[in-house]
């Protein structure tokens, strides 16, 4: 049996178990074991993620897991506050930023190449949620491990797609946008160095079967807009 349901994402599910604990189940079936694995060892590293209930059971990989209970988060997610007009898009580009670089300090959990290091690839503000503590990071179904620029790549062009369409998001997403380019610069330069991540991200996000025709239409000029609004290396 499951509780209430609190949210539905394009692929999930969340509901709630009490007042401390929630239930995300994927509504393809797909099992949660190694992203239970990334969040577990994650949150062994002082990374803001969600508690697992049973994280002993996510150290290995070897069993089959199909739900996932975590801890219940208590505040708004980033966009329900900007929204709100309680955070600024400044603000929020800049915390963004700050998520992508203390989670690219981290080292691998696979990989032992110095240049490899844990992704999320969904990171945009409503994949954050701003607890009274601390914002944390959620949705981990994503995660791989490789360049950072990439992870950088894919959350400005998630903004990008929203800033380049014709509605009344536009304009705040582009604020956004350019808050979290300039917070990521110098480390990432998607215009020019890092510009061969940017356009592997964008090839992810063609081929990512949840996304609408109007969003795949939009990745051309999301990808100028990135270009034009990452600052230029002195």
């Amino acid at each position: 049996m499951t509780g209430e349901l609190l949210g539905s994402g394009r692929s999930a599910d969340v509901f709630a178990i009490d007042d401390h604990w929630v239930l995300r189940r994927y509504r393809d079936g797909g099992e949660v074991t190694a992203e239970a694995a990334v969040m577990a060892y994650l949150a062994e590293h002082g990374y803001p993620v969600p508690r697992l209930r049973d994280p002993e059971g996510a150290g290995d990989g070897t069993a089959q897991r199909s739900d996932l209970v975590m801890q219940r988060l208590h505040g708004p997610s980033m966009l329900q506050a900007l929204q709100q007009g309680t955070v600024t898009a400044e603000e929020a580009g800049a915390e963004l930023a700050g998520l992508l670089h203390r989670l690219h300090m981290l080292p691998a959990r696979v990989c032992a190449h110095p240049a490899v290091r844990i992704l999320h690839l969904d990171l945009h503000p409503d994949n954050v949620i701003l607890t009274s503590e601390r914002p944390v990071v959620i949705d981990w179904r994503n995660t791989e491990e490789g360049p950072p620029a990439l992870d950088c790549g894919m959350s400005a062009l998630i903004l990008a797609q929203v800033a380049a369409d014709n509605t009344a998001q536009a304009a705040p997403a582009r604020a956004l946008l350019t808050s979290l380019l300039a917070h990521l610069a110098p480390a990432i330069s998607l215009a020019d160095t890092d510009s061969a991540h940017l356009t592997e991200a964008k090839n992810r996000r063609a081929a990512d079967p949840s996304m609408s025709e109007r969003e795949t239409h939009l990745l051309d000029s999301a990808m100028e807009l990135i270009r034009e609004l990452t600052p230029t290396r002195p």
